[in-house]
């Protein structure tokens, strides 16, 4: 509760260390997960098709980084998150689950292994603090240390097929222990830009090649200016969280809050397959041993016609309009040219070719179950 007699302070959004080249570039902004965030620079639908015909620049420092080091890193990772870390590669990336004991999601991550005993994990923004606390806690009796070290390092997204050739003309940026080119998806390689430290990772949520780079705050904006110069002369435009948002929908990438929550197992969204179900043990297992309920809704694809689109809370209904489900992200589909949605619906209505219908505003729409994803990239 608010003491009356203290005034009100409203907390507000945090900056990256980018902000200032956002406003310059005029971009418009909203606030994602505590930290004002571009929206979109031009206009949405140029962002996107900019990242499917060329190349995206995304300023993505928003993100929450956590270093887990020591003997005991591999093992704590095993029993923290759904999948196995252990076992991965050094300069491996993997996509992997912190799940609360009910095995439903706290947060869906990426995790790198930078040495033998030494990770790298990638939380979302919003989760910053669930994420930490649960780290914190599950690190008990094992030898190794979580240090939040979110504040360390900003993000630059490069998206598209011209990514890897951009960053190999950007001045200074070197990448001497391994090439680009040699570079496979989901792993990382150590690099440097005018002296400074930068992680690159071959990863993205946009449905295309593309890199995510890792450097300092202090160095970010020289970076983004790099990029951007040798970006210039293969279409690369600067791109908001509406482009990277239809990028990720098209790609059939779950968003949490959207498609993941507390209230979702990973086997109702499609991500069974993320969790290592024999390993003796991780948070979580005993609740996904146990049997899902038969009718727990199930996530599926949707397309329609015309130019409605579903959003999220929208009802799914059946052709007797009984209602089935629930949108969970939808929007007009810029490389599809017609509306898609990922919904959670009843099992008994999830099988493709399924028709059912989007109340939209008390219109329904007709609308056909398709399989995930939308759009894939074809080289």
């Amino acid at each position: 509760m608010t003491d009356p007699a203290l005034p009100h302070r409203s907390v507000l959004p945090r900056e990256t260390p980018l902000a200032d080249r956002h406003r310059a570039l005029g971009a418009s902004f909203t606030d994602f997960g505590g930290w004002s965030m571009p929206v979109r620079y031009s206009s949405d639908l140029a962002e996107h098709h900019a990242v499917r015909s060329a190349a995206g620049l995304f300023d993505i420092s928003h993100m929450a980084e956590f270093a887990v080091d020591g003997p005991g890193a591999g093992a704590f990772l095993d029993d923290a998150l759904a999948g196995r870390l252990s076992t991965m590669p050094v300069g491996k990336a993997k996509y992997s689950l912190l799940l609360a004991e009910s095995g439903g999601i706290i947060d869906d991550l990426i995790v790198y292994r930078l040495a033998e005993d030494s990770y790298f994990v990638v939380a979302n923004a919003g989760n910053r603090a669930p994420v930490a606390a649960a780290l914190a806690a599950r690190s008990a009796g094992f030898d190794g240390a979580v240090v939040d070290v979110t504040d360390d390092y900003a993000l630059i997204a490069v998206q598209g097929p011209a990514a890897r050739t951009i960053l190999e003309q950007t001045a200074g940026l070197a990448a001497p222990a391994r090439p680009l080119e040699e570079l496979p998806y989901y792993a990382a390689t150590e690099a440097s830009f005018r002296g400074a430290r930068v992680l690159i990772a071959r990863t993205g949520y946009t449905g295309e090649d593309g890199f995510e780079l890792y450097i300092e705050p202090s160095r970010a904006a020289e970076l983004w200016d790099g990029l951007s110069e040798a970006g210039a002369p293969h279409g690369l435009v600067p791109a908001g969280l509406a482009a990277r948002d239809t990028l990720r929908l098209e790609a059939g990438m779950p968003l949490y809050g959207h498609e993941l929550s507390l209230e979702v197992l990973p086997v109702q969204v499609g991500l069974g397959r993320v969790v290592a179900v024999d390993k003796e043990r991780f948070v979580g297992k005993a609740a996904l041993e146990s049997v899902v309920a038969t009718d727990a809704p199930v996530l599926v694809g949707l397309v329609s016609d015309g130019r409605r689109a579903g959003r999220a809370g929208y009802a799914v209904v059946a052709a007797d309009g009984t209602p089935v489900g629930t949108v969970t992200s939808g929007a007009l589909s810029p490389t599809l040219g017609h509306p898609i949605a990922m919904a959670l619906v009843a099992p008994s209505h999830a099988a493709v070719g399924t028709e059912l219908a989007l109340d939209v505003r008390g219109t329904r729409i007709p609308a056909t179950v398709t399989d995930l994803p939308f759009y894939r990239r074809t080289k």
